[in-house]
């Protein structure tokens, strides 16, 4: 694995606090653990944090720390270690594109050309207008429908150097683009249709008569 380390200080926001909404969450998430079992919260309010601000920062890891009677380090080694947990800033837009094999061997090289014509030739890193970032990540398990990114929360797949493209154009005009399949087939049916059970399986065919004087 490789080291992953916070940003440096230069990068890191002077504070944080939950949101109203979402301190009231943390609240009922932390209750759900017996006394002295606070810590189990960790995972979640990382995860909550990390959907209020794009990314985990320094001062998020000392509140949460804070809230559930963590030394500093222990929340750090959570945040560090599980690669879901953003450790730099993000753009509005985190495009994670998977190179897996399957992916990579269906051309998963022209998804990150685009990325990086599109939004920055390094990965990690904001993109100048500030609505995207893009990142390699390991199997997002459509591997029928690869090569395959995800956006938020939501999965494409079928895609092309194009494609992605017009993807990224696509919301950076402001625009919805439909997930799933971007080659117009259905979920992961057989490109090009159905190649077995061609056969109209339904009606059962009927017996046919004997022959005249054929052994019974």
């Amino acid at each position: 694995m490789s080291l992953r380390r916070l940003a440096p200080p230069d990068m890191q926001p002077a504070g944080f606090a939950f949101s109203a909404d979402n301190a009231a969450w943390a609240v009922k998430e932390i209750a759900k653990y017996p006394q002295g079992r606070q810590a189990s919260a960790v995972i979640a309010l990382l995860w909550r944090g990390q959907e209020q601000e794009g990314w985990v920062t320094h001062p998020m890891i000392e509140s949460i720390a804070q809230m559930l009677s963590m030394p500093f380090i222990r929340v750090l080694e959570v945040a560090t270690f599980y690669t879901m947990f953003n450790l730099v800033p993000v753009g509005t837009y985190l495009v994670q594109v998977c190179t897996t094999t399957p992916c990579w061997l269906a051309g998963s090289d022209a998804v990150m050309d685009a990325c990086k014509k599109h939004i920055h030739p390094h990965p990690h890193t904001v993109s100048a207008d500030g609505k995207f970032s893009w990142m390699e990540v390991e199997c997002l398990g459509a591997c029928v429908n690869a090569p395959m990114l995800q956006m938020g929360k939501d999965f494409y797949e079928d895609l092309t150097g194009p494609i992605t493209e017009k993807l990224i154009a696509d919301f950076r005009a402001g625009k919805d683009p439909k997930p799933g399949p971007q080659n117009k087939r259905h979920t992961s049916e057989p490109e090009g249709g159905a190649t077995t059970l061609l056969e109209d399986v339904a009606k059962p065919k009927k017996p046919s008569k004997p022959k005249p004087g054929a052994a019974t």
